[in-house]
């Protein structure tokens, strides 16, 4: 039997294998454990920190849709003393890496959840500027290529963690967004996070979503996350983690060969809590069954 190398290196960042949870379906970690075994995973990344605890959007905030879901959550979170004096020494338990995915309203925000984590044990700042689901903030900034230059500029000077950046899908050129943001001083990049939908119940002729429009998850959005990331892993020379629709190894490894460096499920979790130590494992014997030894040997290999 072949030895398996999955190690990845994610901006200086050395992780087991290249699976990681997507922030906002895993929480801190707590409501998998009875599941699954986090030291398996490549890292963890935890539901959106902002400096303030938020209370989220009204309910109903989340929509089953044909081949994936809409919510509508709003980053609801305890905050970031919160999660530096109870979620992190509870991750810490664990040998895997911890990512904390970072939100705020304005840009002082951002930096003030950076500047509290710049001294703790994490490993990989995640910069949100993707959520569709805020009033202020989120893809406010992701979508405004000066907004997203500036928010990126201004956490680098509060942070010391490597940082990623979340980017969103609705904007006419992800590419160009991409550029910006590895130019302003991004680590690595992440992408995509969800698209922007909506479903209406025709029999009370009203919204679904209490906030009306939400962000469109799971497998229904994979052909697009698969296309942005072959174009921006094409683009820039910092590393991307894949996600959008990742529900089981297959998935997994059509994102590392468009070029991802790692990869992040997300909404599949809900309905299959083992799916990334399946999707690990489903990895695992794609490789030896096609004689690959090191996971290096497929990652971009599309033209």
């Amino acid at each position: 039997m072949i030895d398996l190398n999955l190690k990845t290196i994610l901006a200086g960042i050395e992780m087991k294998n290249p699976v990681i949870t997507a922030s906002g379906t895993f929480g801190s970690g707590r409501e998998f454990a009875d599941f699954i075994d986090l030291n398996i995973l490549g890292a963890v990344t935890v539901k959106g920190v902002s400096a303030m605890p938020w209370k989220g959007n009204n309910s109903p905030r989340i929509a089953e849709t044909n081949g994936g879901m809409l919510n509508s959550i709003g980053l609801q979170n305890n905050g970031v003393d919160f999660f530096l004096k109870y979620d992190m020494p509870y991750l810490r338990n664990y040998n895997t890496k911890i990512i904390v995915n970072i939100c705020g309203h304005t840009i002082k925000d951002y930096c003030t959840v950076a500047e509290k984590l710049a001294s703790s044990d994490i490993d990989l700042l995640e910069l949100n500027i993707s959520c569709p689901n805020l009033i202020a903030g989120g893809m406010e900034f992701g979508t405004n290529p000066t907004l997203v230059q500036k928010i990126i500029c201004e956490v680098k000077k509060h942070s010391k963690q490597p940082l990623i950046v979340k980017l969103s899908p609705n904007v006419t050129d992800i590419v160009e967004i991409a550029k910006i943001a590895e130019n302003s001083g991004a680590d690595a990049l992440s992408l995509i996070n969800t698209l922007q939908g909506m479903k209406i119940d025709i029999y009370s002729r009203k919204p679904i979503l209490a906030n009306k429009i939400g962000g469109y998850s799971g497998p229904g959005i994979k052909p697009v996350a698969v296309r942005m990331v072959y174009q921006v892993c094409k683009a820039v020379h910092i590393p991307v983690i894949g996600m959008g629709g990742i529900s089981n190894a297959e998935d997994a490894i059509e994102f590392i060969m468009a070029g991802a460096e790692a990869i992040a499920i997300g909404t599949a979790n809900f309905n299959n809590p083992l799916v990334t130590c399946e999707t690990i494992d489903g990895i695992k014997n794609f490789m030896r069954t096609n004689h690959i030894s090191d996971i290096s040997q497929i990652r971009g290999i599309i033209d």
